[in-house]
Order: C-alpha cells, then structure tokens, then sequence
C-alpha cells in the first residue's frame, strides 16, 4: 500500500486517545445500525464500502423543490400541495436554514456523554400554528405502483427523519412527531419524452419516534472505542460477500 492511499485512508479517523469532539453524520449512525463491522471499518479504520454512482436526478428533484418552496417561505405563505393535503403549516424560515441543508454541516449536536457531533443535513422544515418544527423530507423515485414508505428498505428513510427530529429538539426547538415526505414519482405514462419528464408530487405524513438515537449514538461510541471488529449485520450484502469470497479462496 503506498503511503499516499495509506495517508489518505487514515486522514480523519476516530482516534480513541482524543479529547477533541468528533463529527458522526446521519448517514454514519445508519451505518451503524445496518452493519457494526463496515461501521467500524469505515470510521476507525478508513476502510470504507464501495461507492455507489450518484443519483443526479434525485438531486436535480431535491434542488429544484427547494428553490420552489423558498418561494412560498420568503413570503410566508402555504405552498399549493400544503394547501391540498390540508397541512395547516408554512415553510419555516430561519437564519441558519442554508447551513442546516448543507452536507458535512447541517444541525449539530454536541453529544457531550460521547463527545460526538451528531450532524445531519435536513431537506425541508415547516412550522404548524403551535409553533412546531416539521422536518420534510424529498424523495424521488419512477415507478408504476402508488409511492409508499411501507417497504422494509424504508426504515432507514424513517430512521433519518427520527434522527432529524432528534438533532432538533437537543437545539432546543419544539418539534411535531409527525413529519412529511414529499415523494416525486416520474410519470412513465407519456407518449413521447419530449426532453421533460413530468412527476406526480405526494405528501405522505410519518409519526416519528426518536426514543432510539441516544442509545444508538452510545452504543456507536463504545464500538467505536474497543480494539476488536464488532459483528457484521445479519442482512449487510458487503460483509456477506466478503465472507462467501473468502471461504471460495480458501478452497482453492
């Protein structure tokens, strides 16, 4: 291994010996609770899964309804699909809205039992008449059934909600229980591309229960902390083929 992948691969690692807080995102803490091993391997040990491609037209959706509810949030007023869900609620506005949506910024939390900082970048917040945050949540998709947050895969799309709502009650707002997805689903239906693709927009509310997180950050830092690999997760697809791989090599 050359000593610039092996500098590279070290760069910015839990090092149990420091005392200076150290940053976990949201996406790591799913990590975590998918698989303890690539967990570990990953944040103390810089060995981390491969990569997928990235999703630039989830992004484009992303981006584009975020500019679009600015709209309704610069002049505090409902956009149309709260108006026709019944959502009594308008776009949240807020100076640190911006940093909140940024990757490897995002609400913050210092967790001061593990010295972590919990981040997690929010997509949208809403805020009802008594004065609750409502975590929103974008999501895009193109398929012929009914979109829906019923499917197993979907847990970690409710987790990252819970997590959201955690980050935000410990800065000290009043958050709803319930939040929303604002599911895209690109019509497959047309006749002709016609260089656009049109999306039908859903809003589906999910009652979110955070009473996991604090445990899970905990238990992320003793894992972090021991000098041995935890258990792999009993459905993580790397950790299955790396161990279907070796038992292959070993045959031979």
């Amino acid at each position: 291994m050359s000593e610039y992948y092996n500098a590279r691969r070290t760069r910015g690692l839990f090092d149990p010996q420091s005392d200076k807080p150290f940053k976990i995102s949201r996406s790591k803490l799913e990590l975590f609770t998918n698989c303890p091993r690539c967990f570990y391997l990953d944040v103390r040990r810089g060995i981390k899964q491969p990569g997928g491609f990235p999703f630039n037209l989830n992004s484009a959706v992303d981006h584009l309804l975020k500019k679009e509810f600015d709209l309704h949030r610069a002049r505090s007023k409902k956009h149309p699909l709260m108006e026709a869900y019944g959502i009594d609620a308008i776009p949240f506005a807020h100076e640190k809205l911006d940093e909140w949506r940024e990757n490897f910024k995002g609400v913050q939390f210092h967790h001061a039992q593990t010295n972590l900082l919990i981040t997690g970048a929010v997509d949208d917040l809403w805020q009802n008449p008594q004065r609750e945050i409502i975590v929103v949540d974008y999501k895009a998709t193109s398929k012929d059934s009914e979109v829906t947050i019923d499917a197993d895969w979907q847990m970690g799309y409710k987790r990252q909600m819970e997590i959201y709502q955690w980050l935000l009650r410990r800065n000290s707002f009043t958050v709803s229980d319930t939040g929303y997805f604002v599911y895209c689903n690109g019509r497959r239906d047309a006749h002709a591309f016609d260089a656009k693709l049109e999306f039908d927009v859903k809003i589906i509310p999910y009652t979110g229960n955070d009473a996991w997180v604090e445990q899970t950050v905990v238990r992320a830092c003793e894992v972090l902390h021991a000098d041995v690999l935890p258990r792999a997760g009993a459905d993580c697809d790397f950790c299955n083929y790396r161990v279907a791989v070796h038992a292959v090599e070993n045959m031979e």
